[in-house]
């Protein structure tokens, strides 16, 4: 580094010091979430700050600069938490200067994941500080630590000094506090580095932020990362400063981007996309507006009303189903069954349009207030999902009546409301019309594979689905999907890897070359309630593109409980790869099947682990946590562990990733049951594999219990 370049580096560096230091006036009143740095967290450019995001929020950003493209997923796990990961690709890697002897790539490819925890927020006097780590379960390339603070100078301007370990220790180092820091044992990758978290050489990094209007940010920062393999040991690029300075534009509070000079030789992109799953783009959930609650005369004023001669008339059950489905029908709901009293009904019914089933149920009261005889006074609604009765939801009509105006209307109603097993099923008239019911879709469908290290690192199939389903009975359904290939990459078949196990996974690429068209599933599917809090499934058929055969669940799921238990026993042979009916391209069976459990630990947050034997053999467990929105949204990771070592696993020693769930309401503003889902797995291979089996019993079942009705409460009266 120059004379003059080591001089501003110090002046950049005292005066966030001295920023830091200062407290005249609050921090910045601003609703404006933190902006992002190129790694895709809350930071300054290349280097991070002591912010967090908003509670929630799902990022997704990119950044290119010289030979290096950073594509990061990360998202708020609670207020004070983060975590990230990351797909890097640089290129040139081939450009190996003559003191490297390592294999040489085109481009080299790499993921990591990062972890964030905000020791204090910002505060009058103090600055809010993070404690972050960097790349802590991969081959070390991006591998650092940190400590950064971070406070407001003035509501636009913000200054930031850190300390950094590992890459980000690697220039202008002060020392090694906690000792040195040894060599990473990279293995198959995705094994923690916790002997190297915060060893070895320390170095300050700093920078400044300034917000100029509403839509432009300045930024500068000095930089403590030396890239020491990128310039020093392959030579991409050549570092010739340690100060990055840029500007950012913020479009809307969905996206940002901004261009930066960096490190005296590369100029930088970035863009940056924010989703906030707690609120919808197009605001609320625009419907009809519901029928008001028909309310009854006194029993004083018109006691004939109250007559129940009603309850002997050998017509009475098709009329009502028919008076109730003509109501209820428009809002995507069907009355399937109804069984009565003189003061009592209780009907089963179908949703198939709201997402907040609390606002369902509402629904079905007011239907219910109109089109009952006025001697009914207790109402039990019984939501059925794939012919299971999951809950009874029971509520007297006089409260509904009382209710409907208050000032505290949904406080009061979910009150006098019992949510309750489904109990006896016995007595019921099922409409005559319902059985047998086909429906069939003809849709586009999408499959994507991301980080294939071997070809391309995106790929993507487009094409059409067609799907059917015939419930022919109660609980008995025949159903399936084929899809038809129009574009895409994902019959590019890479070279063959060999696996140490049977190929139950890694060989998907020869389904998607091969299997065009394809039949995804074919099932006949036997759903039950058990009685109690118990229910059971059995399907049969081809129940997933890879595998066949029969699979058999219970679940006992206490309506009222936290927590459930389950099991799953199945016997699946291999498909052939055409996709179509074989089963001889492999000749492998195998019986496999899980114990279950799952736990809302918190609100919102919900934990799942099974343990059993996966599809090649293995025998082991997998832990999922899930960050659950009221909108309807998931976000979530899972982490497998079998008894297969990490040398016959392969690369990334285990079985994680990251996954999705995205009402398509959210996006629409328009109520709907769909969701797109989706699973981010940084390799794919054949250790941990479960069978990807349709209608499982608690996902099934669990929206219709206690916390998925409460979570929704809030839009019974809507």
């Amino acid at each position: 580094m120059t004379y003059m370049a080591a001089r501003k580096a110090r002046l950049l560096l005292a005066s966030s010091l001295l920023a830091i230091g200062v407290h005249q006036g609050a921090h910045a009143e601003t609703t404006r979430a933190p902006s992002l740095n190129g790694y895709g967290v809350s930071g300054l450019i290349d280097m991070p700050s002591g912010e967090m995001q908003p509670d929630g929020y799902l990022t997704m950003s990119t950044a290119h600069w010289g030979p290096i493209s950073r594509t990061t997923l990360s998202f708020q796990i609670s207020p004070r938490m983060s975590a990230s990961f990351r797909f890097l690709g640089i290129r040139d890697w081939s450009d190996c200067m003559p003191a490297c002897n390592a294999t040489t790539f085109g481009t080299y490819y790499d993921r990591s994941f990062d972890f964030r925890y905000q020791l204090l927020t910002e505060g009058r006097y103090i600055p809010a500080v993070t404690v972050g780590l960097q790349d802590l379960a991969g081959t070390g390339v991006l591998s650092g630590e940190y400590i950064a603070a971070t406070k407001h100078i003035t509501p636009a301007v913000k200054a930031t000094v850190g300390l950094g370990w590992g890459r980000l220790g690697s220039h202008g180092a002060i020392g090694a506090p906690f000792g040195e820091r040894g060599r990473i044992d990279i293995g198959k990758g995705g094994k923690f580095n916790f002997d190297q978290w915060f060893r070895g050489d320390a170095a300050p990094f700093a920078g400044v932020e300034w917000q100029i209007n509403d839509k432009l940010t300045f930024k500068a920062e000095y930089s403590s990362d030396a890239y020491v393999v990128e310039d020093k040991q392959r030579g991409t690029f050549r570092q010739r400063s340690h100060l990055n300075y840029g500007l950012e534009y913020y479009v809307n509070e969905w996206f940002q981007v901004g261009g930066y000079y960096m490190y005296g030789s590369e100029v930088g992109l970035t863009a940056h996309f924010i989703m906030n799953p707690k609120q919808r783009p197009m605001g609320s959930i625009k419907d009809t507006a519901p029928d008001p609650v028909k309310l009854r005369p006194s029993r004083t004023a018109d006691p004939e009303a109250y007559s129940t001669d009603w309850v002997t008339q050998a017509d009475a059950a098709p009329i009502l189903i028919t008076n109730l489905n003509k109501r209820l029908r428009p809002d995507g709901i069907e009355v399937e069954a109804i069984s009565y009293s003189a003061d009592r009904a209780l009907v089963r019914i179908r949703n198939q349009r709201y997402d907040a089933e609390a606002q369902a149920i509402g629904r079905v009261a007011r239907a219910m207030a109109h089109a009952m005889p006025e001697s009914i006074e207790t109402f039990e609604i019984v939501p059925v999902v794939d012919g299971l009765p999951a809950s009874r939801v029971t509520m007297r009509r006089s409260d509904l009546e009382r209710f409907e105006n208050s000032p505290t209307a949904a406080e009061s109603m979910r009150a006098a409301t019992v949510i309750s097993a489904p109990g006896s099923q016995a007595g019921l008239t099922y409409d005559p019309e319902l059985y047998p019911d086909f429906t069939w879709s003809l849709s586009p469908y999408n499959r994507i594979r991301l980080f294939d290290q071997r070809g391309s690192p995106f790929k993507m199939d487009v094409g059409a689905r067609l799907a059917a389903r015939l419930e022919f009975a109660p609980g008995w359904v025949l159903e399936g999907s084929a899809v038809k290939r129009l574009a895409g990459n994902l019959g590019n078949i890479p070279p063959a890897k060999p696996s140490a196990l049977q190929e139950v996974r890694s060989d998907v690429e020869r389904y998607d070359a091969n299997g065009d068209p394809a039949v995804e599933r074919l099932t006949l599917t036997k759903y039950a309630y058990l009685g109690g809090d118990v229910y059971g499934r059995i399907s049969a058929g081809y129940l997933e593109r890879m595998f066949g055969g029969v699979s058999a669940e219970v679940l006992y799921k206490p309506v009222n409980s936290k927590w459930a238990i389950g099991a799953e026993a199945n016997y699946v042979a291999q498909r052939d790869t055409d996709g179509l009916f074989g089963f001889g391209e492999y000749d492998y069976r195998v019986a496999t099947g899980h114990i279950s459990g799952y736990y809302n630990f918190a609100p919102g947050y919900h934990a799942q682990l099974d343990v059993g034997r996966y599809l090649a053999g293995d025998v082991g467990a997998t832990l999922s946590v899930d960050r659950e929105f009221a909108s309807g949204w998931r976000v979530g990771a899972f982490a497998t562990k079998t008894n297969v070592s990490s040398e016959d696993f392969g690369s990334g020693s285990f079985d994680k990733g990251i996954r999705l769930e995205v009402p398509l309401a959210w996006g629409t503003g328009r109520p709907g049951r769909k969701t797109y889902e989706t699973t981010i797995r940084p390799f794919g291979r054949d250790g941990g594999a479960r069978l990807d089996v349709e209608g499982r019993l608690y996902e099934a079942v669990r929206d219709y219990h206690e916390e998925g009705i409460d979570a929704q409460w809030g839009r019974f009266w809507k």
